[in-house]
């Protein structure tokens, strides 16, 4: 990512949440990425723990609770030049609570999608951690 002449890499932040075969996702709107469907994430921020990240951004997109955070996978992420992420991608059992739209000007709404029959087109971190879900795979160059 360029600002002014600086080129700047950022951390992004994402969760996989699983409920019975299921993972939460969300489409996109007025970023990067609109109209694919994401999990919950965004920025890491200064000063923040891994969980509380995800804890706050789980909180603050869609107001559910998670259990059970565990890291998936890291990715140099490039798809979306001159945008350039290192992703890090953790994964969560639902613990309770029914997924709120919280943010409509950054989302479309949250659904529940069976692993195996997902929407599309899906944002760019979405195949990678669902790769690194059924292989165990935990590093990725993209």
């Amino acid at each position: 990512m360029e600002n002014g002449n600086k080129q700047i890499i950022k951390v992004g932040i994402g969760v996989m949440i699983v409920k019975d075969g299921k993972v939460l996702l969300g489409k996109r709107k007025g970023s990067h990425g609109d109209g694919e469907y994401a999990f919950p994430g965004g920025h890491f921020e200064y000063g923040e723990s891994f969980e509380n990240s995800i804890l706050r951004e789980v909180a603050e997109e869609c107001g559910i609770k998670i259990k059970n955070l565990r890291f998936q996978m890291v990715s140099n992420f490039k798809n979306y030049m001159p945008k350039h992420y290192v992703h890090i991608g953790f994964l969560a059992d639902w613990e309770s609570g029914d997924p709120q739209l919280l943010e409509p000007e950054k989302c479309e709404g949250w659904i529940w999608y069976d692993i195996d029959d997902l929407p599309s087109p899906l944002f760019g971190t979405a195949p990678i951690a669902i790769e690194s879900y059924k292989t165990g795979r935990v590093y990725f160059d993209a």
